[in-house]
């Protein structure tokens, strides 16, 4: 393997691992209908790197499964999760401020479906869409954004030779 290859497969195992620590440290909050998932703040990285995208997919699969997560939850929920980093990498050279976006969508339209149908959820769609919608606004847009902000006068140290 060339050191890039090297380096992105370490920092996605590394972001992979952030993911499934932050779900875990949070798992109160990070489940059901009503959440605020802590470790979606790490959906900012890809602007910075595309190892972010397998990364934060892996890691929101392995949360997902130890969190105890029914299949249809790990699969949806992460490839909504895989979908959202895709396109923020894809938005990385735009304004900082659209790069939560596409999680905060991509979670949104899919997680209620997933409670709906996977969990029995009884609540209606459009109410799961907007209390799933508000906890991505927290993680993604709000903390997303100081992690941003926050990596960004750094990011040549920490994601040099990429």
């Amino acid at each position: 393997m060339t050191n890039k290859k090297t380096l992105l497969l370490a920092q996605a195992a590394i972001i992979a691992a952030m993911y499934v620590a932050l779900t875990y440290a949070f798992a109160p909050i990070s489940f059901k209908e009503v959440q605020v998932r802590i470790s979606e703040a790490l959906t900012i990285l890809p602007v910075f790197t595309p190892a972010a995208i397998p990364g934060l997919f892996i890691g929101c699969v392995i949360g997902n499964f130890f969190g105890g997560a029914i299949l249809p939850d790990i699969l949806f929920g992460s490839l909504a999760t895989l979908a959202g980093a895709f396109f923020t990498w894809k938005l990385r050279n735009a304004t900082p401020f659209l790069a939560p976006v596409p999680p905060i969508i991509a979670n949104m339209l899919v997680v209620p479906f997933v409670l709906r149908y996977a969990y029995g959820v009884p609540l209606p769609i459009p109410l799961m869409m907007l209390t799933v919608g508000l906890g991505e606004v927290i993680s993604c847009g709000v903390l997303g954004m100081l992690l941003y902000f926050a990596l960004r006068s750094h990011k040549e140290v920490i994601f040099r030779n990429l």
